[in-house]
């Protein structure tokens, strides 16, 4: 796998580049929209360090499998919340009492 994305470096700047702004967006995303410029900016920035990556990754350095790890990670954190916000509805919710 190393060395296919070495031999499609363009894939590989794709798929870092995308995986880090879906780090991105769901974890350090602040809770109020950032003007367009400045959203420009960050996007701009992020593609620049998605090169920097892309360079590590290049150099046998194992980038995009780490990415996949944190979002894999993010996806476990995010089933867990969903399971526990449905466990406290159900403790919530009284029993309907029939009689």
């Amino acid at each position: 796998m190393q060395n296919w994305f070495a031999h499609h470096p363009w894939i590989a700047y794709i798929f870092i580049f995308v995986l880090v702004t879906y780090v991105y967006n769901k974890v350090f995303r602040a809770q109020q929209k950032l003007p367009l410029w400045k959203e420009l900016i960050l996007y701009v920035l992020m593609a620049m360090g998605s090169f920097l990556l892309l360079i590590f990754q290049i150099d046998k350095l194992p980038i995009i499998q780490c990415l996949l790890v944190a979002v894999g990670l993010m996806l476990m954190v995010r089933i867990r919340y969903f399971v526990e916000a449905r466990q406290k509805k159900k403790r919530e919710v009284p029993p309907v009492n029939q009689g």
